[in-house]
């Protein structure tokens, strides 16, 4: 993840994504504060970075502030007898005004290329399938995972042409229980 850097997009200054430093930690808080109607994905973002669990931290920084934040964390996944390496997607905030502007994309395309090149072999998400399915997540690849999130907003995108298990297992780090997210 630390080679990871991308500049230029969109408009409104000298934008970039880079992976979140320490130093971020209050600008990610704020940005999730604003951009959701609850507290309750900055305190996800808060217990998942303190359990460990998070994988993949990504900022979209606009001339050094922080105006965007993407999370991957590591999932517990089995399906046909083995364990599949897979990271779950979000929470994803933008600062309110610059919502529609591309951010998100950028963030998620990001955070993909850096799961697949980590040998990643799903990543999950919770969220709307018409969103989502322009990065290629879908319902029907997170079916056989039986999951307290299972349905149409339960989608999951997989790498390589390894063979999808017929059933299986998908959770979510605790920090999801313990929160109370839910789908």
């Amino acid at each position: 993840m630390s080679g990871f850097r991308e500049s230029g997009f969109g408009e409104g200054g000298s934008r970039s994504i880079r992976p979140a430093e320490p130093r971020d930690a209050a600008a990610i808080r704020a940005v999730h504060l604003l951009a959701f109607p609850t507290p309750a994905e900055a305190a996800l973002v808060d217990r998942l970075e303190r359990d460990g669990d998070a994988t993949v931290s990504l900022v979209a920084d606009q001339e050094g502030e922080v105006i965007a934040h993407l999370l991957l964390s590591r999932m517990r996944v089995e399906g046909d007898g083995r364990t599949h390496r897979a990271a779950g997607l979000g929470p994803i905030g933008v600062l309110p005004p610059l919502q529609r502007s591309g951010l998100g994309s950028n963030l998620i395309r990001g955070a993909l290329a850096i799961a697949e090149a980590t040998r990643e072999e799903l990543v999950f998400v919770l969220g709307e399938p018409e969103y989502y399915g322009r990065f290629g997540f879908s319902a029907e690849t997170a079916s056989p995972f039986a999951s307290p999130y299972a349905g149409p907003y339960l989608m999951a995108l997989a790498f390589g042409d390894a063979p999808r298990p017929a059933r299986g297992k998908a959770d979510y780090a605790p920090a999801f229980t313990a929160l109370g997210i839910t789908a």
